[in-house]
């Protein structure tokens, strides 16, 4: 967390600042260990006050504003990363605020509990090597059929961790990759050279209908309570989970399995091992 859903939650939610100017930076005073900010921050700082921001876009899990310069701050909020434009949850955790003129909000502020939060200023020859097509994969909401077989069909490694590879596709992450295997049928073990064109197809649908809902209802907001968008309000994709944190509780797709929770790359992966087909040839929707 945050995955696709909250980045692009978070995106819509600052939008309102393209047109304003950047009047200063600031990292507040903290007794934490500071998130990385690159180049140095004095450096940082002189390439962005007084410029205009043009855009907000977003690359896989990252938030990207583009400056009128034609530099842009890449955002990756990681495991507790937050861009407000509301007051913050406490003070102790802003890392750095952005005061802007111009009409609309007057700071755009990025808070982080664990600091694990980085955020880059890049000019477009490094924007383009470090987040380009030759380093992520098609966005998970653009990838086809095709191009998703494509890229996996020969891979030896099982569905899950490969849906995770950022390289593969871009800003698919734990959390939503179980609930989109579980909505297209496929056990999270399965192989993906043992995956037929029936079931790409299948998957690659799965992935777009996840994606989109989640976005609709503005993200996971998950027990910790950490993430929240931009105005300080939770999300609410969380209440239609069907497999996440649900182990040992019934499918509610087939009503026969309990959800099942197994360890895959380290991390908690969530399946029900009734409906979700753990051989090629009934891996359909």
């Amino acid at each position: 967390m945050p995955e696709l859903p909250e980045v692009e939650t978070m995106r819509r939610g600052i939008a309102e600042i393209v047109g304003a100017w950047i009047d200063d930076v600031r990292r507040p005073r903290t007794r934490l260990r500071p998130i990385e900010i690159t180049p140095r921050f004095g450096d940082f700082r002189r390439r962005v006050v007084g410029r205009r921001i043009v855009g907000v876009t977003r690359v896989g899990k990252r938030v990207v504003v583009e400056l009128a310069s034609d530099d842009r701050i890449v955002f990756e909020p990681r495991m507790t990363g937050r861009l407000l434009l509301a007051e913050p949850p406490d003070r102790e955790h802003v890392r750095l605020v952005f005061d802007l003129s111009g009409g609309g909000p007057c700071q755009l502020l990025f808070w982080n509990v664990r600091g694990l939060g980085t955020v880059r200023l890049m000019a477009p020859r490094r924007f383009a090597r470090e987040l380009g097509p030759d380093r992520l994969g098609p966005d998970a909401l653009e990838i086809t059929a095709d191009q998703l077989r494509d890229r996996l069909h020969r891979s030896r490694r099982e569905i899950k961790v490969a849906l995770m590879d950022q390289r593969v596709v871009a800003g698919i992450g734990n959390l939503y990759a179980s609930e989109i295997l579980h909505r297209a049928r496929l056990d999270p073990r399965l192989r993906c050279h043992r995956i037929g064109p029936a079931a790409w197809t299948s998957l690659c649908a799965s992935i777009r209908e996840v994606l989109r809902q989640a976005i609709r209802l503005e993200g996971s907001t998950l027990a910790d309570g950490t993430y929240r968008g931009p105005a300080n309000h939770p999300g609410r994709y969380q209440e239609r989970h069907r497999v996440y944190q649900r182990a040992g509780e019934p499918c509610l797709a087939c009503g026969r399995g309990r959800i099942v929770r197994l360890v895959q790359a380290g991390r908690s992966t969530f399946f029900c091992p009734s409906c979700q087909a753990s051989t090629p040839r009934r891996a359909k929707r």
